[in-house]
């Protein structure tokens, strides 16, 4: 389950930026998990004879649970998923990319059939030490059919806990007209700050950048995979200069989340 979800956090840009805007963006932030708001559009899970469907990835997908891997297309992160039924109530994941593992999942829905549970540890988009979690989901709408898996069903993430630091924070440098960003494991780019696209290094789905600011206190960033929009950060910076707010807007599933981070130094 890749909420890695989600888990993904980014930012920034500008026109000319005066001091004030640079020193109030400048700086390493790190996401409060416990401030996180899930997209109102649920996760979809399908489980029934040994058949596996993540309806809401992007995209879409259908393999076998037989615990053995099985070749997906259209995913930057990984090209084959493995599926493994534990019990009637747990399931394990394991997703890999050119045969190598890159996500390791367990997911297990409460014995009321309305709490799903997931840990992770995902190396999928990282050139140092693994990203790691755990959270909850809550189901929304009814159980699936009689027969089907637990897991089946439509989920709203409600929590993240125990996230590994270096899948939470990003540190962000302006000078000389450019914005630099760099994280713990491994994404970076310098984009100027006009509007125009930059390389983004580091992250399989992501391959170009473009920042730009919205007064003093608000910068957008639009990530683009191949030249087409996949997700738009909008960033503001409180008045006392310690709290950022993003919104991230999802555009290949069409739907928006929001945390704030904290700046460090």
């Amino acid at each position: 389950m890749k909420t890695t979800i989600a888990i993904t956090l980014t930012a920034l840009a500008s026109l000319p930026l005066p001091a004030l805007a640079q020193s109030a963006f400048t700086g390493t932030w790190k996401t409060d998990v416990s401030t996180f708001q899930a997209p109102k559009a649920p996760d979809i899970f399908s489980l029934k004879d040994n058949s596996y469907t993540c309806a809401t990835c992007a995209p879409a997908y259908t393999v076998p649970a037989d615990g053995a891997p099985h070749a997906v297309t259209g995913h930057p992160y990984y090209d084959a998923v493995a599926i493994k039924v534990v019990d009637d109530h747990t399931i394990k994941e394991s997703d890999s990319k050119a045969g190598k593992p890159v996500i390791e999942s367990t997911t297990t829905i409460s014995a009321d059939n309305k709490i799903l549970n997931f840990e992770f540890t995902d190396s999928s988009n990282t050139n140092a030490a693994p990203v790691s979690g755990k959270g909850t989901a809550t189901r929304v709408g009814k159980a699936g059919p009689k027969g089907a898996h637990a897991v089946t069903g439509s989920w709203r993430v409600s929590t993240f806990n125990n996230m590994s630091d270096n899948g939470l924070t990003q540190t962000f440098k302006v000078a000389g007209g450019t914005l630099s960003m760099s994280t713990p494991t491994g994404q970076s780019y310098e984009a100027k700050l006009d509007g125009t696209d930059s390389p983004y290094k580091g992250d399989p789905g992501t391959t170009s950048v473009s920042v730009k600011a919205k007064g003093k206190t608000m910068i957008v960033e639009t990530d683009k995979r191949d030249g087409k929009v996949i997700g738009i950060a909008t960033m503001t910076v409180s008045k006392d200069g310690k709290t950022l707010s993003v919104s991230y807007a999802d555009k290949l599933r069409g739907r928006t989340s929001t945390y704030k981070a904290t700046k460090q130094d």
